[in-house]
């Protein structure tokens, strides 16, 4: 069984996520989605607990998913699943930048795990957590860009 992790903070999970792990799901007969319990680099709008649920009804149809929390290392949550794949989203030139640095930290850690970088469908290739955050903090519809759950 060929196991891949999809982490992130899922500060809301949005449909660009689910379409990314969805897409994973075809490939990897198993797929962990990794929910980061506190990130380093941000604050969370949502506890882990509701971003968990988000995640697990989004998801809820698709049988080779599960979603976990860690707070460890990625490299080492990767580890205790067994996993030899990540699987990241890129939407646009920014996140490479940032996932460019990360890969490479993550490979001194742990050469055996490979990232696989799958790019966004350009129907969510300019949805971001930040972006539905603060159309939502001003009232504005996200309904389009989230799964129902969040």
């Amino acid at each position: 069984m060929i196991t891949a992790i999809c982490p992130g903070s899922y500060d809301p999970v949005t449909n660009g996520h689910v379409d990314v792990i969805r897409r994973a799901a075809a490939i990897f007969d198993r797929v962990v989605v990794g929910v980061v319990r506190d990130p380093t680099h941000k604050q969370t709008l949502f506890t882990v607990d509701e971003r968990v649920a988000f995640l697990e009804a989004a998801l809820a149809d698709v049988e080779n998913v599960v979603v976990d929390v860690f707070s460890e290392l990625v490299v080492e949550f990767a580890r205790k699943h067994e996993a030899k794949t990540m699987v990241k989203g890129l939407r646009v030139i920014s996140d490479f930048e940032w996932e460019f640095q990360m890969n490479h930290l993550n490979r001194l850690l742990a050469p055996e795990i490979e990232t696989m970088y799958v790019m966004a469908s350009p129907a969510y290739s300019f949805v971001s957590s930040s972006g539905v955050k603060e159309i939502a903090s001003f009232g504005g519809r996200v309904d389009d860009l989230v799964p129902e759950a969040v």
